[in-house]
This record gives structure tokens, sequence and C-alpha cells, in this order.
């Protein structure tokens, strides 16, 4: 099969990889590849909103603050503030491209001009603006619809990326990224893509552990193809838990946005009592590791399988009007959250390290780029803010798709790439491996390097993982590649790169917290692993 050939190629369909694309389009031909379904990835799922400085009250210092203090000390200050003082125009691209935020109402019932701003943990001010209670899906949706009315913008279902092409593997000088290796699902066979630019918008890796708000295709491919080609990562050791998942045997990954903590719901523990009130001054609006920690603390300390959520306080047409998704969710689960509170357990929910970045979204390879999840860009620190995330996939977005518009001129189309070699490969009869590898990593990272963490938990882990890669490894030499071998080598390999990250720090802060190290140290350093010689 001939290579495939785009001026960009971008991994990934979500926010970060849809706003890169729809800037470039007007000049560029660019490849937009999904694993599944475009709506596969986790923008789609994302309930809470985008925070940014749009009230006359609000400041982007204030922003910039309130950034800095949930960030345990670790935000890169310069970052923090190219993305938050971007926030409002950010904001007006995406009105601009048709995405319906929620709009205040007036007396009468009727939408007025401005725009809600809700409030979320760690924020000073309402400046969350979003969509009801399903603000990814509004901006997914609408950003999917400009780009399939674009000629330039090629969508490509059920292909998962296997490897980076580099001029380093080729044995070629330099260390340029030249496209990627990626498996046609359909027709099973692995596809050459060539590109003057390719673009990892791959997302994060929370289903490395057993339990997340994440859906199954956050397996950090982009994060761990970006390693074995020779990119640095960072702080990989901070993996968010959001503190609020519906606790329901029938209900997988379903997320309790942080917005209705709010608008005033209240944890409790099973006899009605509250107890964020003596964990944090700030109580149910603490930033999120506060509050997963208090949880857990709670439901260990009582043996209990899960916590409450109660807004039941508020009027029900507050809440249905609200917060229609969840409220429509828990019902069909046979919970009425306007009568009765909503059982919740903590669950991972976002990687706050990944590929390190320059302020354009470059990685250390030439011509490769990583935004949204999938990059460090120094934004998040220690633990990230809500709503912050959203806003980092749009600034970066278009940040990146301007550098790329600079660089056209000295940067040719790759041409001659060799083909996929699978001769030496047979189909797999062992399959069972595959699924129980998957089972026991996400089972031993949840135990061993979850919430809290200690030194020999994480031994523990490291000596699992080290075995599990040597099997992944034997396995995928030997038989032809599938989206599970393919994302169950990449989560092995992310996991090794979260035990050593941990390892390596000697300290608790944030949502790094081991038993060990309780203490946090004076002076706040970034977790950065450097990769073998690239390509091994």
């Amino acid at each position: 099969m001939a290579q495939m050939e785009y001026d960009v190629l971008v991994i990934g369909s979500g926010a970060a990889g849809l706003t890169l694309a729809l800037h470039l389009a007007a000049e560029l031909r660019v490849a937009v590849l999904s694993k599944g379904q475009l709506s596969e990835g986790s923008t789609f799922w994302a309930q809470g909103g985008v925070a940014a400085v749009l009230d006359d009250s609000d400041t982007v210092d204030a922003h910039v603050q309130d950034t800095l203090i949930a960030g345990g000390g670790l935000c890169h200050e310069d970052a923090v503030r190219q993305i938050v003082g971007h926030s409002k125009e950010a904001i007006g691209w995406l009105v601009d491209q048709g995405v319906p935020f929620t709009r205040e109402l007036r007396e009468d019932g009727s939408e007025a001009e401005d725009f809600h701003l809700t409030r979320e943990g760690g924020h000073s001010h309402r400046r969350i603006i979003h969509a009801a209670d399903a603000t990814g899906a509004a901006i997914f949706t609408t950003l999917l619809r400009r780009a399939q009315e674009h000629d330039n913008i090629e969508l490509l279902e059920d292909r998962v990326a296997v490897d980076l092409i580099t001029t380093h593997k080729l044995g070629l000088s330099g260390r340029r990224c030249l496209g990627a290796y990626v498996l046609n699902r359909r027709t099973g066979r692995v596809e050459t893509f060539a590109a003057r630019f390719t673009v990892l918008a791959t997302g994060g890796a929370s289903k490395v552990y057993l339990y997340s708000s994440n859906p199954d295709s956050a397996s950090g491919d982009g994060i761990a193809m970006a390693w074995r080609a020779g990119c640095r990562v960072a702080n990989m050791e901070f993996n968010q838990f959001h503190p609020t998942c519906l606790y329901h045997p029938k209900a997988k990954s379903f997320l309790i946005t942080e917005a209705l903590r709010g608008e005033g719901a209240l944890l409790k523990l099973p006899d009605g009592s509250r107890f964020m009130p003596r964990f944090d001054k700030r109580e149910e609006l603490a930033p999120r590791d506060i509050v997963a920690r208090a949880i857990d603390h709670e439901m260990k300390r009582l043996g209990l399988d899960c916590v409450y959520l109660d807004i039941t306080h508020k009027p029900e047409s507050f809440i249905r009007s609200h917060f229609p998704t969840v409220y429509e969710r828990c019902l069909d689960f046979g919970i009425d959250i306007t009568k009765e509170p909503i059982p919740v357990v903590p669950a991972a929910h976002y990687t706050c390290g990944g590929v390190i970045v320059d302020p354009q979204g470059l990685t250390d390879v030439q011509s490769l780029y990583a935004i949204g999840e999938t990059s460090f860009t120094g934004l998040h620190g220690a633990n990230r803010m809500a709503s912050n995330s959203l806003l980092e996939c749009i600034v970066y977005g278009r940040t990146a798709a301007q550098d790329i518009l600079t660089k056209l001129g000295g940067t040719p189309m790759p041409t001659n790439l060799p083909r996929w070699d699978e001769s030496q490969v047979t189909d797999s009869d062992e399959d069972v491996i595959i699924s129980h590898n998957w089972d026991e990593l996400r089972r031993f990272m949840w135990d061993y390097v979850g919430i809290v963490r200690t030194t020999k938990r994480l031994q523990r882990a490291k000596h699992r993982v080290d075995m599990l890669l040597a099997e992944i490894h034997e396995f995928y030499s030997n038989y032809r590649v599938s989206r599970d071998l393919l994302e169950l080598r990449n989560l092995a390999l992310v996991a090794d790169l979260i035990i050593r990250s941990a390892i390596e720090r000697k300290e608790s802060r944030g949502l790094h917290y081991t038993l060990d190290y309780p203490a946090m140290l004076p002076t706040a350093q970034d977790t950065i692993l450097l990769p073998p010689s690239a390509d091994d």
C-alpha cells in the first residue's frame, strides 16, 4: 500500500486536535485520526465547563493565583499566565464556532445576553462557562460539525497509531518526526502515514487505574509513543482522582460534575453528617486532591463502600435545569437526585504530567507537537484546577497551529517511507494473555500507586510492571498488532513512567501523597524522566 500523505497528521479527535485542525485547514491538508468513533475521547464526556476570565469582577491575576495555589507550587507561572491570558479570546472563538454555552435567565424565563458562569473547587470567582452539564459534548459536536464541513480535513475512524516514524529510527541524521504507522481496524492492515507535521492529541492515561472516570480510549498512547521516539516526560506521578464518580454496579465511569459542589451540594456520611469541614476550611470547594483524600480516608476509617453527595436542599427546578445530564443518568439507576443523595467514590480522572513541550506545543523531536492532556505545559503543577483542562486544549490547539504555519517553508513532505513489516509475525491464539495482563496492571496500579502511596507499595508495583513489560514485548514481537495489544503496550509503559516518577519524589505534594514522606519539601521541582536512546 502506498503511503498516505498529509501536511499535518493529528492523532486524536478531541477538543485539542479539532481546534488545531480547524486553524490549519484553510491552508493545509489535515488528517484527524480516532481509535474508534470520533466521539470516543474524553472531551465528549467532560461535564463541567471551561475556566476563563469573562466577568468584570474577575481578573487574569486572580485566575493565575488560584491555579498556582491549586498546583502546589509546581505550576510554571509563565505557562499559566500565557494560557489564562488567552482565555477570553479562546472562548470567543468557541462562541464564533457556535458552541451553545448556557446563558443567564431573565425573571420571565427567557435567555439573557450574558453567559451563566458557575464556580468549582479552587476558584475564587465564578468563571466556569458551560453548556448545562454537558459542556464537552457541546464543544465536541460543534467543532466536529465545523471539521466535517471543511474539504481539507479528513476524519478517519478506527485508526490506531502504532508508533511514530522518526529519522533516528530510519538511521538518518537529526531527530525529526516523519509521520506514523497506523493500524486500520477495518482492514486489519498497518498503513504508513507521512506528514510534514505530526500532532499528538491522544488525551491522558487514566485507564492505567482500575477505577476511572475516563473512556476506554484513555490509554496513554501519545505519551508512550513520544517516549519511544525520544521525548522527555515530566510529573507523571500526578494523576488526579476525581472525588465524585457515581457508585453503582451498572454505572460504568459516570462522573458527577464538580459543578454540583460549586452550586452547594454537600458531601455526607451514611448517617447524614458532613465531614469536609474537618479536612479543609474551603469544605466541599477545596481542590480535588484534598476532597479525594478526605473521601478515601473516611471510607477506609469506617469501612464504607461510598459516601454521599447531597443537593436535595436546592429546588427541584434548579437541579433539573442546571444538571439535566446528571439528573437523567442517575434516574436511569433509580436515584432521584432531587429527593435523595448520590452515592459517590473517587476515580482516576486526569493525567497532570505528560510529554514536555515548549510554549508552542513543540516536543523534543522536530515537527512533533503534543497538545491537550498528552502534553506537559506547566499549567497543572501537582494538581489540576477544575475546568482548566479544556481551556488548555483550545489555547494550545490555536498556538501550535500558528507555530506550524510559520514553519511551512522549511519542512518538506517525507517521501519513500518504509512500509510496516509484518513478515515475521503470526495471528495470536493467546489473546487471554492481553486481557489478563490488562486486569493485573490496572489492579496493582490502583492498590499500590493510588490515592495514598508508600515506598514499599511503589517497589512492588515496579517489580510487577517490569515483568509485564517483558511479557508484552515478547507478545508484541511475535504477533500481529491489535487495538487491545497496542493499548496494553502503551498502558504498561506509562504505568512504568508513573511508578518511576513516584519513586523519585521524596515528599508529599498535591496529588502525590506518600505515608513515608508526608511533609512537603521547601523547594518545588518537576520530576523529569529522560528517555533511553530513541525508538528502542
